[in-house]
């Protein structure tokens, strides 16, 4: 029997809460659990301790019985130090996508034409001035 330890949503409408369980893969997020070994309550602070409580005894006799917890359940064990979570890099996630670097580079583009404008008005505007100061 396949296991995972996952969330399973609980609370009222835009107010969640998660029980943290040990279930059968197969069965459905909020359904059949074998145990409950922990909770989640978003709602309250990242300073608060008691935002995620867990069963560490109960996870760890779990974990060595073949039970794969889920991302986020696993970010959870490794801030309790129960497990060991590698560190995932994307640096390609915080580019802008094709179209936008388009209108970005397009932009950049008028901005230039439009200094080098001014700076051709300015430069005709002090010419002037200067001959008429020389006579």
């Amino acid at each position: 029997m396949a296991l995972k330890i996952r969330l399973a949503r609980g609370g009222a409408k835009k107010r969640p809460y998660y029980h943290i369980v040990i279930a059968d893969v197969r069965s459905p997020r909020d359904g059949r659990f074998i145990e409950k070994v922990g909770r989640w309550d978003p709602m309250l602070s990242k300073e608060e301790g008691a935002r995620v409580q867990l069963n560490e005894d109960r996870i760890k006799h779990w974990l060595d019985h073949g039970a794969l917890p889920t991302d986020r359940v696993l970010r959870f064990l490794d801030e309790a130090g129960v497990s060991k979570r590698e560190a995932r890099n994307n640096p390609d996630k915080a580019k802008p996508g094709k179209k936008a670097q388009e209108r970005l580079a397009e932009k950049k583009q008028k901005e230039e034409e439009a200094a080098a404008k001014a700076a051709e008005a300015e430069a005709a505007k002090n010419a002037p001035a200067e001959e008429a100061a020389a006579e």
